[in-house]
């Protein structure tokens, strides 16, 4: 994950891009950044994995003065980058995932390229897409040569003196969407952040579509294509319940997520809960559905801890994951608990920290809902989830399979003997009363977009599963 912001306006743009950036902090946990075009470009990096982000850059900011600018919350490389080129100087984030950065960087340092900037001993992406935009003729040309040559997903925001370029990754998993308020403009990859900021939604970037902002308004330089596969992780965990993607409530379709699995559920519980905070919304909407009541019987301790499953160390992972949930032992003593949860990754902190609480305040059953299938692939796009090995489901299949397998066409199959096989391996292994997934029809149908349209690599890989 990653978070990019910009903003083109008539004044000094640093309050805004501070806090529009900062409303992004839910999308990445190593880096924060934000440069500012005014006289010359003025630029801040801070390592964010121990602080947040408006506490590294409250003084930064202040010194930026300027009437453009562009900001990013990071999960992998330092940014914004300053590049000096053909196009004269620019500044650049980018937000998505490229798989074969190795393989360009290397074919860029045999004809003679050089990279200034190393992430973790080896090739910064951001760098790469940028030496690669200046082989186009124009900057529009060379952003459509990046999307042509890389094997993943990039959306940019590129800052320039005469303006600020926006486009949209290709294929659409990244969203850029534009705002607009008195003749200023922002961009961003999360709707939120326009809110408090009094932007209102002039428009979603369509895949491919690539933008300019100047002194003369919006322009089109290069239109979208129809192709389109927005990352479905979007509205199920990773995007914040104020934001909307192609127009589709956050919030809403949590909703209807839980109301679905209430739907297809039987289970005799006293109240239902959400795992805070992405849980929350499915708890509400199965709450509704189902007439149990809603209650919180764990409480985030939000001042201090953000997501427990995106810093890369599993020692932060786990602190994070022990400490920001407090029980309320009075609402769980005696009571048959709906848990519902927007998805399980790794199962480890589920298990070890929520559900042992649970157990440790006197639940008398404890039901688990995930409000999608079993993860059964690490995102190729954005970071959105991890290694292979780490997955529950894939814990599961080398259990019962005794090694690891390639073809788990029937561990997705939902209405296979495996399947089943697998569920209830996992739930042993979570200690949980009861463990019943989302059916993947049912999280489309709360989406709301057909399932040709949404990238669902992360369940079904590369196979059609119907």
């Amino acid at each position: 994950m990653s978070g990019i912001f910009g903003i083109v306006s008539n004044k000094n743009c640093a309050d805004d891009l501070l806090y529009g950036t900062d409303y992004h902090s839910h999308m990445g946990t190593e880096y924060g950044g934000m440069a500012v075009f005014g006289k010359q470009f003025y630029r801040s990096i801070h390592d964010i994995t121990k602080s947040q982000f408006k506490s590294k850059f409250y003084d930064d900011y202040k010194e930026m003065k300027g009437h453009m600018g562009i900001g990013v919350i990071s999960d992998r490389d330092p940014q914004p980058l300053i590049i000096g080129s053909k196009f004269g100087n620019f500044a650049i984030v980018v937000a998505g995932l490229i798989e074969n950065v190795n393989e360009l960087g290397s074919e860029l340092l045999k004809e003679g390229e050089t990279f200034g900037e190393m992430s973790s001993g080896g090739i910064n992406s951001v760098e790469l897409i940028a030496k690669l935009i200046t082989r186009g003729r124009t900057i529009p040309e060379g952003i459509e040569g990046v999307y042509e040559r890389i094997k993943g997903s990039a959306s940019i925001l590129l800052l320039r003196k005469e303006g600020l370029y926006a486009a949209r990754d290709r294929l659409g998993r990244t969203p850029l969407v534009i705002g607009e308020k008195d003749g200023e403009f922002a961009i961003a990859t999360e709707t939120c952040s326009f809110l408090n900021l009094g932007f209102r939604i002039k428009k979603y970037l369509t895949p491919g579509e690539i933008v300019f902002i100047g002194k003369s308004g919006l322009e089109e330089k290069a239109p979208g294509k129809k192709m389109n596969q927005i990352c479905a992780f979007l509205w199920i965990y990773t995007g914040y319940p104020a934001s909307s993607y192609e127009g589709i409530s956050v919030e809403l379709v949590r909703e209807r997520c839980g109301r679905a699995l209430a739907k297809n559920d039987e289970v005799k519980a006293d109240l239902v809960a959400g795992v805070p905070d992405s849980g929350v919304g499915h708890a509400i909407g199965y709450a509704m559905e189902s007439g149990l009541p809603y209650r919180r019987p764990l409480v985030k301790y939000t001042p201090g801890y953000g997501r427990s499953y995106t810093p890369p160390s599993p020692e932060m992972r786990d602190l994070v994951a022990t400490m920001k949930l407090i029980p309320v032992k009075e609402v769980i003593c005696g009571n048959r608990i709906v848990l519902c949860e927007d998805s399980i990754v790794r199962g480890t902190q589920l298990k070890n920290y929520t559900i042992k609480k649970l157990w440790e305040c006197g639940a008398k059953e404890v039901h688990i809902r995930p409000a999608c299938p079993p993860l059964m692939f690490p995102c190729r796009f954005a970071l959105s989830t991890r290694s292979i090995k780490e997955l529950a489901a894939r814990n599961a299949i080398r259990t019962l399979e005794g090694k690891d397998i390639e073809d788990v066409r029937e561990y997705i199959d939902q209405r296979s003997k495996k399947y089943k096989q697998m569920v209830e391996w996992i739930g042993k292994e979570l200690g949980v009363t009861t463990l019943k997934y989302q059916k993947i029809e049912d999280m489309v149908e709360a989406i709301g977009l057909p399932k040709e349209k949404l990238c669902l690599y992360c369940w079904i890989g590369d196979y059609n599963i119907q």
